[in-house]
C-alpha cells in the first residue's frame, strides 16, 4: 500500500516568488456547504487573510496582493456589499496597528472616487501610517477591476499627450506601467486562485502577462499555511522562460 502523500513544505531561501497575488474566491460557497449565511464565509475569509499575511511575512515574500473587492462586486445584494465594506472598516481599525508594528507596508489599488468619505479616509490613514515600512508590502485591490485600471491609465496618458508632457511615439510598455495603479510594484510572479475556478476575473490583466498561475480547490476560508505552501511548491518547480527557450531545449 502506498504511503499517504506528504504535504509540501517550503522554506525561507527556497526559490520563492518575490510577488504573490491571490484571488480570494469561495467565501459564499464555503458558507453554503455549512448551511451558514454568506456573511459567515466573509467573516472566516478575514481570518484567512490574517493567516496568509503572517505566512507570507514569515517566508520572506516581499509583495502580497489580495483581490478583496472587485469593481463588479457592487452588483451583489446591497446588504452583502454593506457587510463587505464594514469588514474592511473593521480590518483597518483592528489590524493596521499590528501590521504597522510588524513592518508591513499597506497600499490600496483601485478606484476611490466613488467610495464613501470615511472609507477613503481610513484607506489613506492606513497607507500614511505604514508608508515607511520596508518588510512585507501588502497590496489590497479594493473596488478594483483591471479593465477599469487600464482605461484610467489610458485617459491619463492621453491627457499627458494633450498637455505636451508625453510624446505618443515615446509610449512603451514601461510607460503604460507607470500610469497603472501598481506603479512601482513588480509584476506578480505567482497568482493563486482558490475555490477551483480557473480564470483571472479582471484581475491584474496587464501585470500578469508572464505570471505563473496556480488554482487550488480549497475555498478561501480554508486557505491555510499548508495550502499556501503547496501552491508555492508548485511555483518553485516550474521553469519560467518569459517567452524564451528553456536552457535544455538547445535552441
Amino acid at each position: 500500500m502506498m504511503a499517504p502523500e506528504q504535504p509540501a513544505t517550503v522554506h525561507v531561501g527556497d526559490n520563492l516568488p518575490r510577488h504573490v497575488a491571490l484571488i480570494m474566491d469561495g467565501n459564499g460557497r464555503w458558507a453554503h456547504r455549512r448551511s451558514l449565511p454568506r456573511s459567515a464565509g466573509h467573516w472566516q475569509g478575514v481570518e484567512a487573510v490574517r493567516r496568509t499575511v503572517k505566512t507570507a511575512a514569515e517566508l520572506g515574500i516581499e509583495y502580497l496582493t489580495l483581490y478583496s473587492f472587485s469593481s463588479e462586486n457592487w452588483a451583489r445584494p446591497p446588504s452583502e456589499v454593506d457587510y463587505l465594506l464594514n469588514l474592511l472598516r473593521r480590518f483597518i481599525h483592528q489590524d493596521v496597528a499590528e501590521l504597522h508594528a510588524n513592518g508591513v507596508k499597506i497600499t490600496v489599488i483601485g478606484e476611490r472616487d466613488d467610495l464613501e468619505p470615511d472609507l477613503r479616509a481610513l484607506i489613506e490613514q492606513a497607507e500614511a501610517m505604514t508608508a515607511e515600512n520596508d518588510k512585507l508590502k501588502l497590496i489590497v485591490a479594493f473596488n478594483y477591476g483591471s479593465r477599469d485600471e487600464i482605461v484610467r491609465a489610458t485617459r491619463a496618458m492621453a491627457q499627458a499627450v494633450a498637455q505636451g508632457h508625453l510624446q505618443p511615439d515615446h509610449i512603451t510598455c514601461d510607460t503604460v506601467s507607470e500610469f497603472l495603479d501598481t506603479k512601482g510594484i513588480p509584476d506578480p510572479d505567482l497568482i493563486i486562485r482558490t475555490s477551483g475556478e480557473q480564470r483571472l476575473s479582471n484581475f491584474l490583466l496587464w501585470q500578469s502577462a508572464y505570471s505563473e498561475l496556480v488554482f487550488v480547490e480549497e475555498y478561501w476560508p480554508d486557505f491555510d499555511r499548508e495550502v499556501f505552501e503547496r501552491a508555492l511548491s508548485q511555483y518553485t518547480n516550474r521553469d519560467r522562460r518569459f517567452g524564451r527557450l528553456a536552457v535544455s531545449a538547445g535552441g
